[in-house]
């Protein structure tokens, strides 16, 4: 028999804890990112799979949670989905994790919504100019591989 799945409120503390004391590159608590994620897939129609793998997106990749734990997590399996999706493998080229999100119904949507916040002047004002210029060019590249529209 399947677990029921964990309900947002849960995930949403367990990708808080597994991120504890992680500060993104301003130097904020990483859990401002996570829950910007996941306001940003709500505001843009996605589902409650969606908004549990926006909370969950940068978990395996950062290490603050393994492969094997989100294998026998109770998530539904288009969940474990979109975050394995989102998982950027060291060493990947950009164009072959786009295809991946691409092919993972319901990923580019959450992508969308990190790319957003990610490439929000707010955020990317308070970096030094390189890294500025460097991420915003990434993220300019991700959109297009990805087909999305600069949002403003």
């Amino acid at each position: 028999m399947t677990p029921t799945p964990l309900t947002l409120a849960q995930v949403e503390d367990l990708a808080r804890r597994a991120h504890a004391g992680q500060t993104d590159k301003a130097g904020r608590p990483y859990a401002e990112h996570l829950a910007a994620v996941a306001d940003g897939v709500r505001a843009r129609g996605g589902d409650e799979e969606q908004i549990a793998a926006a909370w969950l997106h940068d978990a395996v990749e950062d290490d603050a949670l393994t492969e094997e734990w989100l294998d026998g997590a109770a998530l539904t399996p288009r969940t474990k989905a979109i975050v394995l999706a989102l998982t950027k493998r060291p060493g990947e080229p950009s164009e072959e994790y786009a295809r991946r999100i691409l092919a993972t119904p319901g990923a580019a949507l959450v992508k969308r919504a990190d790319l957003a916040h990610n490439a929000d002047p707010a955020r990317l004002a308070v970096l030094d100019e390189p890294t500025r210029r460097r991420l915003a060019e990434k993220y300019t590249r991700m959109r297009a591989l990805l087909g999305q529209a600069e949002e403003g």
